[in-house]
This record gives structure tokens, C-alpha cells and sequence, in this order.
């Protein structure tokens, strides 16, 4: 929410700073500050110079706000990456590390429930039984049941 009022300001001031270039340039043809403030050289106005220069301007300030709404777009878009620790499978968040079941709660009040998917449980119902045959038990008589993997 915060990059969105950030990128909102940014473009606010970017269009004020352009549409007072377009204003300034309006009223050096109104008022004739380039005489006032250079002196009285023979210049004739013509508003279609000033049209001009506003046109530059504008295609000008269009090109700028736009490359800031891409710059933001993406910088956005890298943003929502989650930080995950390869080893632990922790995530950074707010300069820390913390478990993901923590995360998940605090950044989007979500409560977590553990389980285990079909591939782990085949991995360590297989894991038990090689451990029992190692141990020269005989195959479990009551296999753990399967969990329900569709949810």
C-alpha cells in the first residue's frame, strides 16, 4: 500500500512540474515575460510557438510518467518475491527471519494446519519399512494409514 502512495505522489509532483512548465510557458506568451525580464527586443508573440513548446512538453512529461509507472511496475513486481531460507525454509520479513506459519499469520491473518502430501508419506512410509527390515522386524502389520492428499 505504501509503493502505491509512494509511486501516486511521485506522479502527482511529476505532472505539477510539468503542467507549471506548460503554465509558465502560457503566461511568457500572455504577459510577455521575456520582455519583461530580458528587455524590449522585436520578438512578435505567436501562440502557435507556445503551442508548440506545450506539445514538446507534454510528449515530454507523457514519455517521463510513463517510464516512472513501468520503473514502479516492476520494482512492485520484485517486491512481492518472497525471501525463503533454502535450509530452514524460514521467510525474511521486516529484516528477520521468522517460521512460515508466523508469516503467514501476521501478513495475512492466515492460520496454518500441517499435513503431509502423498510424496512425503511415501518417502517415510518407505523409510519405515526399510528401517524395520534393517532391523529385522517384519513388515508393519497395520500400514499407517494414507492421507487424504486432496486437500
Amino acid at each position: 500500500m505504501q509503493e502505491k502512495l509512494g509511486l501516486n505522489k511521485l506522479v502527482v509532483s511529476q505532472s505539477v512540474g510539468f503542467l507549471a512548465i506548460i503554465a509558465i510557458s502560457w503566461i511568457d506568451e500572455l504577459v510577455g515575460l521575456r520582455s519583461l525580464i530580458l528587455g524590449n527586443h522585436p520578438y512578435i508573440s505567436d501562440f502557435r510557438e507556445s503551442t508548440l513548446e506545450m506539445l514538446f512538453v507534454f510528449a515530454v512529461w507523457l514519455i517521463v510518467v510513463g517510464t516512472t509507472r513501468r520503473l514502479f511496475a516492476r520494482v512492485r513486481h520484485l517486491e512481492k518475491f518472497l525471501r525463503v531460507c533454502a535450509w530452514c525454509r524460514r521467510v525474511g520479513a521486516d529484516g528477520r527471519w521468522v517460521q512460515v506459519e508466523e508469516f503467514l499469520s501476521a501478513n495475512f491473518e492466515t492460520h496454518t494446519s500441517h499435513g503431509m502430501c502423498e510424496d512425503c508419506w511415501q518417502k517415510q512410509h518407505a523409510a519405515l519399512e526399510k528401517e524395520d527390515r534393517k532391523r529385522g522386524l517384519s513388515p508393519r502389520g497395520n500400514p499407517i494409514e494414507k492421507p487424504n492428499c486432496a486437500t
